[in-house]
């Protein structure tokens, strides 16, 4: 049985490479300090699939992890070109920074918004999406 792509991704040199198997439908943008620090950004825009749906195709010796120390939270990037790259969310699911995507985007919307209590000052949140005080349904 062919197993048929649905996007496809990479970093910003191009190493590292990635399609997904599963429809991807919700995007989740995190704005937790650590994730402003991660990106020098407002945050993150990521989509959740299971690992089992992704499938790193090249550039697998380039990804790089970093785990804050006394934290639950990882963050992988390309060691090239500092893309962050997708990883590891929990046992069962990957995340994917959904602007490496570069086809099977095109009618992606924000469903959620993580950590609005922790966003910058300077940050405004749109109008799409789910606004949550801390974590993913709090």
């Amino acid at each position: 049985m062919e197993i048929k792509t649905l996007a496809k991704g990479s970093c910003n040199c191009g190493r590292v490479t990635f399609s997904v198997t599963v429809p991807i439908d919700s995007v989740f943008v995190c704005h937790c300090s650590i994730c402003r620090k991660a990106t020098g950004s407002g945050g993150i825009a990521v989509t959740v699939v299971p690992t089992s749906s992704l499938v790193i195709e090249t550039g697998q010796d380039l990804i790089q992890s970093w785990e804050k120390p006394n934290h639950d939270w990882l963050t992988n990037f390309c060691k090239r070109c500092g893309s962050p790259v997708p990883g590891k969310n929990d046992e069962q699911n990957s995340f994917i920074p959904v602007s490496l995507l570069d086809a099977g985007h095109e009618s992606l919307e924000v469903k959620h918004h993580l950590f609005v209590d922790s966003k910058a000052s300077w940050e405004e949140i749109g109008k799409t999406g789910k606004q949550h005080k801390g974590a993913f349904g709090v």
